[in-house]
């Protein structure tokens, strides 16, 4: 018996360090702290998505953030900011899915047929030539992001938001992989597939938490790493802000060609646009812009300015250089933020019905390689649609009850099937769902209203 409990409390003590270990490194993962034995991989396939694992970590740091900044006397994280900022995050991994890893299948090609030079897969060296190679080329990425139009179309996502907090990290676009790849091919030519991939993802990793107000300095790592100080600048609409901090991990290439700018004390940087767009919806935010630079394109008649209001600079217009020149960029200093005060029953409704399309967009992760794809695009058209009325509720649109009475009573029908699988599950979320398409449908009969709270 006491041989037995022995084993019983090393077992379970062992499972323990385990569990600590893990946590340990999904945390390090964060802050690119990694040991390259245990993370390099022979296979593409083998490297596991630390991305979708570190979504728990996101959602810790997003709220040991707001405490942080509710202690320093700031408001914090705002629950529609948030929410949205959320969103986009689950888009992208949505995009992901029906991708497939698509995106990468021309790295893999080019390397299979065109390396110069055979990297061993397992050596430190490749591994620290790897994380050098992905930073260096992310820097250029990034910056034709800002500097080609189309490219801005899709990358101005990541800025739309007015706050500049973690959940920022994850406001990416849908089809940032897409507009992306092609700057990091060069590395193909050496880097294995595998090694690639996985620094992409610790790439971006890094770069969640470096969205943060809380975090004012970070000393002499100021001088070599992108910190949130050097990212704020980046995320700025001020003037001196602008076109500056491209860097992703390391801020040294900034500092190499020209276009690092450091932090003004005592000056408050303004967050999003330019032209900032008022909206919570995810949707939109994620596709007004491309309408913009079609707009653009069919207002010109040479197919030479065609070809430049996609491929030159956002500002371009005729008779002016490829770039905006310094005279030319417009001075934001201050601006007040675009909010929307619901009452506290609608944001708790938000929030349960989120919660619910969260575990979802979860439950599809685990699932979606044993679906077919045809399953997979509904399953995510669900998501999406769903992200996008919620949104519209946190804009008060006055499309929205109608929307949502709508999404609510087909997830009403839906979830039947569920009950002959989950009895219990089936029918709490068919009354769920029942309930508030009942209560929409009396709202867009004008029987029932939701009326905005004056802001403190």
């Amino acid at each position: 018996m006491a041989t037995d409990m022995s084993y019983a409390n090393a077992t379970m003590d062992n499972g323990l360090s385990q569990m600590v270990n893990s946590h340990l490194k999904g945390v390090g993962r964060l802050f690119y702290i990694h040991s390259p034995k245990d993370t390099m991989f022979e296979r593409q396939e083998d490297v596991p998505n630390f991305f979708r694992q570190s979504w728990p970590y996101f959602l810790i740091f997003m709220v040991l953030e707001h405490i942080v900044l509710r202690l320093k006397g700031h408001k914090g994280i705002r629950l529609n900011d948030g929410i949205t900022s959320i969103s986009h995050g689950i888009f992208q991994e949505c995009g992901r899915l029906v991708w497939r890893g698509a995106e990468s299948y021309l790295y893999t090609w080019i390397y299979t047929n065109f390396r110069i030079v055979e990297l061993p897969w397992d050596h430190t060296l490749t591994w620290y030539a790897a994380a050098i190679g992905v930073d260096f080329c992310y820097y250029w990425m990034h910056r034709a992001c800002h500097e080609i139009h189309i490219l801005w179309a899709q990358h101005q996502v990541h800025h739309t938001s007015e706050d500049f907090n973690m959940g920022v990290g994850i406001r990416q676009s849908v089809m940032q992989g897409w507009c992306g790849f092609i700057f990091y091919l060069p590395l193909a030519l050496a880097i294995p597939p595998a090694q690639f991939v996985m620094h992409h993802q610790f790439s971006y990793l890094y770069m969640f938490w470096i969205h943060t107000e809380a975090i004012k300095s970070l000393g002499p790592l100021e001088y070599i790493l992108n910190t949130p100080s050097h990212h704020r600048v980046h995320h700025g609409s001020n003037k001196y802000c602008l076109d500056v901090n491209y860097g992703g991990v390391l801020i040294i290439w900034d500092r190499i060609f020209g276009t690092f700018k450091p932090e003004i004390e005592k000056m408050e940087i303004v967050y999003g646009l330019i032209y900032n767009q008022p909206s919570f919806n995810p949707l939109y935010l994620q596709t007004f812009y491309t309408g913009y630079v079609v707009d653009k394109f069919q207002r010109f008649t040479t197919v030479g300015d065609k070809l430049r209001a996609i491929f030159w600079g956002p500002s371009w217009e005729p008779g002016t250089p490829r770039l905006r020149a310094e005279d030319d960029k417009v001075e934001i200093l201050s601006r007040d933020k675009y909010d929307v005060h619901l009452p506290f029953w609608c944001n708790l409704y938000l929030v349960a019905h989120y919660a619910v399309v969260f575990y979802g967009f979860f439950d599809l992760t685990d699932r979606y390689m044993g679906m077919t794809p045809i399953s997979v695009l509904i399953f995510v058209f669900y998501i999406i649609a769903s992200l996008t009325i919620i949104g519209m509720v946190f804009d008060n649109s006055k499309y929205a009850p109608i929307l949502e009475a709508l999404r609510c009573s087909a997830l009403a029908f839906f979830t039947r099937s569920l009950s002959s699988t989950n009895p219990g599950l089936g029918t709490t979320l068919q009354f769920f769902y029942v309930i508030s398409a009942m209560f929409w449908c009396l709202h867009t009969l004008k029987l029932l209203e939701i009326k905005k709270i004056k802001a403190e």
